[in-house]
């Protein structure tokens, strides 16, 4: 599976009909995907999936509007398409295709690149149906004619975070909650991950921060900024319900190494003070940030935090535009903008 930061052939992005996800709050959030587009159409094409194509006139209204609204951003560079596809809900990153690619030189033959279709049961049957975004991937493979193949358990794309080198992030909270793969032992599930992702070890984060209803993904924990290099959310006060959480992730990060026996070098980012809505603790976390070709897509909450996130994310990404994006509207449905894509990557060259 390559890095999130090797070249892009295009992003997925569902556009959002779901009223349950944003209960009274929807009405803003058509716009916060619309900027979401915009952002990462200044980068690379982008590929939104709709119930309807009657639905592309207003889309494409509102993201030239989201394009306009980018003051010294200028008109979006690449494509914009747009695909009928019925889906249940928009967490593309969840449900989506998870692309691996056939190493150059590698032994044996077939395609250049597949997408896995791992099973989504809606975070261990939280919500509703999850019959159509289950499906998704070989939805997408005949619209855009890439071989689809089905490991079989459960995994969520924003579970997993991986370097392109063989190393993979995940959490013990997620990966080993009974409602997903009841079945499979840790080192069996780490099996399924190094045979499918091509990964050959396994990084085991705790557990995940408040008001994240998934049981713990990783995006909104850690990432992966270079082969060596992650950025992990910590959060300064000791009162905070992420204090703890985020302190013994840190932890556990400053004594993990790689497949040389190096340690992996550590970064923080700052969490942003707690969100609520309607009385409920939202997962805003600036690690759920999305990399596009070229630049850095990051949810900001109109927060002293914002300043120090966007700087980090700039030093840690040298020659990238860093894009904040505003996701206090968009964080009700408890995601943000990396659970909202899904990264097509470029075949490898030969």
């Amino acid at each position: 599976m390559p890095a999130e930061w090797e070249p892009h052939e295009a992003t997925y992005i569902v556009w959002p009909h779901n009223l349950d996800t944003w209960p009274g709050k929807f009405e803003p959030i058509p716009m916060a995907f619309a900027q979401i587009a915009a952002a990462i159409g200044t980068c690379e094409p982008v590929r939104i999936l709709l119930r309807d194509r009657a639905e592309s006139a207003e889309v494409r209204e509102l993201i030239t509007e989201a394009v306009a609204s980018m003051i010294g951003k200028g008109e979006t560079e690449h494509a914009i398409e747009y695909a009928e596809v019925p889906t249940n809900d928009s967490w593309i990153r969840d449900h989506g295709p998870i692309f691996v690619n056939r190493i150059l030189n590698a032994p044996g033959s077939g395609p250049a690149q597949i997408a896995l279709d791992w099973r989504f049961n809606s975070w261990g049957e939280k919500y509703g149906g999850f019959d159509l975004d289950d499906v998704v991937p070989h939805r997408l493979g005949a619209l855009y004619g890439f071989d689809v193949i089905e490991p079989g358990i459960v995994l969520e794309g924003g579970s997993i975070d991986v370097n392109g080198a063989g190393s993979l992030l995940t959490t013990e909270s997620c990966l080993l909650n009974p409602n997903r793969n009841p079945h499979l032992s840790r080192a069996e599930i780490e099996e399924y991950l190094r045979a499918y992702l091509g990964v050959s070890q396994v990084l085991w984060l705790g557990d995940g921060i408040a008001g994240d209803d998934t049981d713990g993904h990783v995006d909104d924990l850690a990432r992966f900024v270079t082969p060596r290099t992650i950025v992990t959310v910590v959060e300064e006060d000791p009162s905070d319900a992420n204090y703890k959480v985020l302190q013994d992730n840190l932890e556990r990060l400053r004594m993990m190494r790689d497949p040389g026996e190096r340690l992996f070098q550590i970064e923080t980012l700052p969490m942003p003070p707690a969100q609520y809505f309607d009385g409920t603790r939202l997962p805003a976390s600036y690690a759920n940030f999305y990399i596009a070709n070229g630049g850095i897509v990051v949810p900001i909450f109109g927060c002293e935090a914002d300043t120090e996130a966007v700087a980090t994310l700039t030093r840690l990404f040298p020659g990238r535009q860093i894009i904040g994006v505003p996701s206090a509207d968009l964080v009700w449905g408890l995601g943000a903008i990396h659970c909202l894509t899904q990264q097509h990557p470029l075949p490898y060259p030969g």
